[in-house]
């Protein structure tokens, strides 16, 4: 295959290109913390474990609890990210989008996250949910961590490199290519 011809087979471009629809869908449709958080959870439960979520833990067979604790592990309510305990977090603005950003770093660790093609799709649909603004053209490598996510504005046909950490504590514009130092 010449390196030029980038794109998946057509079968799985369909399939990847319905998946990020109804992504964007629900978290249009649903802009709370507890419903993102379900939405999370369920999917990472399904590419994690591929299987769907549901049915009760059993919580007292000890040879269980690894298992136990990766399932509540895909849960966002159950973790804590570091921007939670920063003062200048805003709750109101973050909580919503927490579930979106551990989706965003979840994804990337999974092997959906090798696929060049799906991913930069995944976190261009997860940057218009969570970004201030994010402009056309925005194109986003793996492996980008920020830290509130609300506080960042990219303009038109932005490229943010893989490893760029954005330290949002205050409002940014990225214009550009933005790459690690």
């Amino acid at each position: 295959m010449p390196a030029t011809d980038l794109r998946p087979t057509p079968e799985a471009e369909i399939i990847f290109k319905k998946w990020i629809a109804h992504l964007n869908d629900e978290f249009t449709r649903h802009e709370g913390y507890e419903r993102r958080a379900e939405i999370v959870r369920d999917e990472l439960h399904q590419i994690v474990l591929g299987r769907p979520h549901g049915g009760r833990l059993n919580s007292t067979l000890v040879t269980e609890l690894p298992m136990n604790v990766l399932i509540e592990s895909l849960d966002p309510r159950n973790l804590t990210f570091e921007a939670e305990l920063l003062p200048e977090v805003d709750a109101a603005r973050f909580y919503p989008r927490k579930p979106l950003l551990f989706f965003w770093e979840a994804f990337d660790r999974s092997p959906l996250g090798l696929n060049h093609w799906l991913g930069k799709r995944f976190r261009c649909m997860l940057a218009r949910h969570i970004f201030a603004s994010a402009g056309k053209g925005l194109e986003l490598c793996s492996g980008i961590r920020m830290t509130f996510g609300y506080n960042i504005t990219a303009e038109e046909n932005t490229l943010i490199r893989r490893g760029v950490v954005l330290d949002d504590r205050q409002p940014i514009t990225l214009r550009g290519e933005i790459t690690a130092k």
